[in-house]
């Protein structure tokens, strides 16, 4: 099995790449190739976000186009309404669809501050209402029983284990966990500091246990793995490089197969964390810290989660249920 591959992804150099090969005005793709250059130099934003926000935007830029729309000062509210309503013709899910209003909203804002536009018509539109779907965590007992599929006697099953302990201890996410360098990791106070979005940095404390997986696959792991090579990652696959969240990814699976949970996403214990801590008494703001959330609402989302727990074992133990 080679459960890793390639190396974290870099931001964009060439935004021109992003747009369609067939130029159009050049007052609105001069304002896309800006915008996305807000988003990789000022937001820090990851290649394969300013890539997704640029797919978004030029399926509304071609829309406009085809209506004779050739500046973005021109596109009304009547215009956007008939994207949208075009968006859900084609059979997009409302989560598409408001994933798309949201890259246009962002964009018109920026256009805003730029001083490019006089009014902003996507401020007038409302987000598609949106199925609540909750992520899916493990139970502990899962949890325990994933962080026993390594095999702590060899180079990948340490750097595995190791991966699995301190991205349940921490609850970082995948992109910040594959690109830690050796600096970033604080063995002797228990800490790490990933860098999240908008690379903004945060103190993440470990517990014991992964700490001391950590150091055994310092030790021995690490060391064959890279076969003589340097790296300043803390985890590296195979061939000595860094290892991609795909990798990451396939490892994760293997072992959920391998311990019969089922599959998994590389978030799963990430979301795992969160709410086996807000279950134990952790509070919120503590929790949204740790996590990296800007907005406290977005980690509100657990508080429904062990809602729904409470619910399951309130209607399986109550006498009445």
């Amino acid at each position: 099995m080679k459960p890793e591959n390639g190396g974290p992804q870099r931001g964009p150099k060439n935004f021109s790449a992003l747009r369609s090969p067939v130029p159009g005005p050049k007052n609105m793709d001069a304002a896309l190739d800006q915008f996305y250059q807000h988003l990789s130099a000022e937001r820090g934003l990851a290649a394969l976000t300013v890539a997704a926000y640029a797919g978004d935007l030029q399926d509304f830029w071609q829309y406009a186009e085809a209506r004779g729309v050739a500046e973005w000062g021109a596109v009304s509210l009547e215009l956007l309404q008939d994207y949208l309503a075009a968006l859900e013709g084609r059979g997009l899910s409302a989560r598409s669809r408001a994933r798309k209003l949201s890259a246009l909203r962002q964009f018109f804002r920026f256009l805003q501050r730029e001083e490019k536009l006089r009014s902003n018509p996507v401020e007038l539109l409302d987000s598609p209402r949106l199925p609540q779907r909750l992520p899916k965590v493990l139970g502990e007992a899962e949890v325990v029983a994933l962080l026993q599929g390594p095999d702590p006697t060899t180079p990948r099953g340490q750097r595995d284990a190791a991966l699995l302990e301190l991205l349940y201890a921490t609850g970082l996410r995948v992109s910040e966990l594959v690109s830690l360098t050796l600096k970033q990791i604080d063995l002797r106070r228990g800490v790490v500091r990933p860098l999240g979005k908008g690379s903004k940095e945060r103190v993440v404390p470990m517990v014991a246990a992964a700490v001391e997986k950590i150091v055994l696959y310092l030790d021995q792991g690490r060391t064959q793995l890279l076969k003589g090579s340097q790296s300043p990652y803390l985890f590296v696959n195979g061939r000595g490089g860094p290892l991609s969240r795909q990798g990451f990814w396939k490892i994760l699976k293997h072992y959920a197969l391998k311990q019969g949970i089922g599959s998994l996403s590389p978030h799963t214990l990430r979301h795992s964390m969160a709410t086996h801590l807000l279950s134990r008494g952790a509070n919120l703001r503590v929790i949204q810290l740790l996590l990296g959330h800007a907005d406290l609402a977005t980690t509100q989302i657990y508080t429904h989660l062990d809602a729904a727990r409470l619910r399951q074992a309130h209607e399986k133990a109550h006498p009445r249920s």
